[in-house]
């Protein structure tokens, strides 16, 4: 993030310094003029970036987080891709963080919903794949043989009391958010479902729990439910 401002102030200062050569051409105070805006746009750079610091290592919601949350979202990220390309740093370390990044704001803003205003969804491989009772459109369907991570889910919904849907792709996903109008979003995915998902989802807050794919992507993946119950926790109105 700080490289990818530095970045930006370094191609802002160009398109200052490249017409300069010319602009006192056309006004002697105009190059004045240009340096001043640069030099704002430049600050407002770096404070941007400063509160995403501050707001990510401290957890707290300082102010502008839901602006913030659009600008990294919808402009930053995909500098930060680029950057991170020119780098040689993998695609996935960079989801990874901007996740991360994305729960620690939507978090941060303390926000307590209604259980009925929460919606958690899975990716239909958390099920075993050779399992014959499928759980899809209804995960209480599960016999709860404890073979796969849908069991411990199912216990963490029941606590909760909350809705818990499992989703065969992306289609199918922004479907069950459509129907269900959830206030809140806590999605189980690989690095790149979750990154087109906060993406398309935005101004809805998603938070995202990656999954483990130990025996490769889209087949019988885990994931850690202590994770969702700690989240939960923190986002559940009692």
């Amino acid at each position: 993030m700080g490289l990818t401002c530095l970045v930006l102030v370094g191609l802002i200062f160009l398109v200052w310094w490249v017409p300069n050569r010319g602009l006192q051409n056309i006004h002697p105070n105009l190059p004045n003029i240009v340096g001043i805006v640069v030099a704002a746009l430049s600050g407002v750079a770096i404070f941007g970036t400063g509160l995403l610091v501050l707001t990510t290592a401290l957890g707290k919601d300082i102010f502008f987080t839901r602006f913030m949350r659009l600008v990294v979202i919808k402009f930053l990220l995909p500098v930060i891709e680029l950057v991170g390309r020119g780098l040689g740093i993998d695609k996935d370390s960079i989801r990874q963080s901007f996740i991360a990044m994305n729960n620690s704001l939507v978090i941060s803003q303390r926000q307590k919903v209604k259980p009925d205003r929460v919606l958690v969804l899975l990716p239909h491989c958390i099920q075993l794949f050779d399992c014959e009772i499928k759980v899809t459109g209804d995960i209480h369907k599960c016999i709860q043989c404890g073979r796969c991570d849908i069991k411990g889910l199912v216990d963490i919904g029941r606590k909760y009391n909350i809705d818990i849907s499992v989703a065969t792709g992306g289609t199918l996903a922004r479907k069950v958010i459509v129907e269900k109008r959830p206030k809140l979003v806590l999605a189980v995915a690989c690095e790149r479902d979750l990154t087109s998902g906060i993406k398309d989802c935005y101004p809805l807050p998603v938070i995202g729990i990656l999954n483990n794919r130990p025996f490769g992507p889209c087949f019988n993946t885990t994931v850690d439910a202590f994770k969702i119950d700690d989240v939960l926790s923190q986002i559940i109105q009692k």
